[in-house]
């Protein structure tokens, strides 16, 4: 049986997010949000105790094989209070990279994963020209208390879902349906990404920072050479604009990819459409050539670092996990063999954890948890996976 090989020191890892998985993140957005918003299935609570337990979760990554982890900071722990920084809280964060480093897992950190400050939801927003100063003055004193354990930085996860999400569709914090504070936040986030960015490289100007953002592969639901025209331009648009606009402040290209979608045009607007007959719990379908497509366009685009920092499964039953990493990184080394500079695969996500407005019923974890005693259990394609981190290589057949 021949075997795809992966490139030397290519990193195999998992990611979490703070408000997922930590527990106890009381003085956030989101949890008000879960309180107030009556948009929430069930509220976040301790979530997987993450905050205590890291210790075991670093272990037991260690034991799937995975050489880099990828967490996300919780800036209402780092600065409960506007303008007051808890120390406490970076040395606590600093103990958990330590023990990251001493587990062999380079050490992969978000900024901003979905969630804010309250006080700064309250006062401020992303639609509000002072969160650009806030957001930045808050990195650098990461940078200044963390920086140099940090392997790779990313400062914002997903920030088109962020304001599309909060100001546009209204499901998400803030619950907005505005279009004019939509371009206000959206333009106010491309502008926090390069301040904090060039904060940032004053003090280590050798880390790696970018972005990660949330990619599909499109298709036209039939024929048409303006709607295969359009399609094109709306893909482009919905993956790459906010790259464009942060130009030459990224060392990476962060992509997070979960399924393509079929655009099927109905006068005057155009809806999308899952068209695989399989389907996860999520209800999303499973393309696993479109991590190639959008891959080789990132690459001819940019010509930079690509990094899969999120790519996963809903399966509760974790009956199609395996088949859905292989088949993916299958399609993702075809991109590498196309010459695509690939230098890392992350599985979203290493535990079960909060979905956000869909709670707790979504199981995307390598890793099992009892949400009653927090008990962790590895699950079956987590040692398949474990398989391809240990050899570096993937078998075809």
């Amino acid at each position: 049986m021949s075997k795809l090989k992966f490139p030397d020191g290519f990193l195999w890892g998992a990611g979490v997010s703070s408000h997922q998985v930590e527990g106890g993140n009381t003085k956030n957005d989101w949890y008000s949000w879960e309180k107030n918003s009556g948009k929430v299935k069930e509220e976040s609570g301790r979530a997987c105790d993450y905050w205590n337990r890291f210790r075991e979760d670093h272990k037991i990554a260690k034991d799937l094989n995975l050489n880099a982890f990828r967490i996300s900071l919780e800036w209402s722990r780092i600065e409960p209070d506007e303008g007051n920084f808890d120390m406490s809280a970076i040395e606590h964060y600093r103990k958990m990279f330590l023990d990251m480093k001493a587990n062999g897992l380079r050490r992969i950190i978000t900024l901003h994963h979905y969630t804010v400050p309250l006080w700064f939801f309250q006062k401020y927003g992303w639609h509000k020209n002072k969160s650009v100063e806030l957001f930045s003055r808050y990195a650098e004193k990461v940078a200044e208390g963390l920086g140099g354990e940090i392997d790779l930085l990313i400062t914002i996860n997903e920030p088109r879902l962020v304001v599309n999400r909060g100001y546009l569709v209204g499901d998400r914090p803030p619950g907005k349906r505005n279009p004019f504070l939509f371009w206000r936040a959206r333009r106010n986030l491309v502008q926090a990404h390069e301040k904090a960015y060039d904060s940032i490289k004053r003090i280590y100007p050798d880390l790696p920072i970018g972005i990660t953002q949330f990619t599909n592969d499109f298709d036209y639901f039939g024929r048409g050479r303006w709607q295969n025209w359009l399609t094109e331009k709306i893909e482009s648009f919905y993956n790459w604009h906010f790259f464009d606009e942060i130009k030459d402040k990224q060392d990476f290209i962060g992509i997070n990819y979960y399924y393509g979608a079929k655009v099927k045009w109905c006068y005057p607007f155009y809806e999308l459409a899952t068209y695989e007959k399989r389907v996860t719990d999520m209800g999303w379908g499973v393309m696993p050539e479109g991590i190639y497509e959008i891959t080789m366009d990132a690459w001819k685009k940019y010509q930079k670092p690509i990094y899969i920092l999120e790519n996963g499964i809903a399966d509760s039953e974790d009956k199609y996990r395996a088949s859905f990493i292989s088949g993916h990184l299958r399609a993702l080394h075809k991109a590498i063999r196309k010459g695509a500079f690939v230098q890392g695969y992350f599985y979203w996500s290493f535990l079960d954890n909060y979905e956000w407005n869909d709670g707790y019923a979504m199981r995307f974890g390598l890793v099992e948890v009892d949400y009653k005693t927090l008990e962790r259990k590895i699950r079956p394609s987590a040692w398949e996976y474990a398989k391809i981190c240990k050899s570096n290589e993937l078998e075809t057949g």
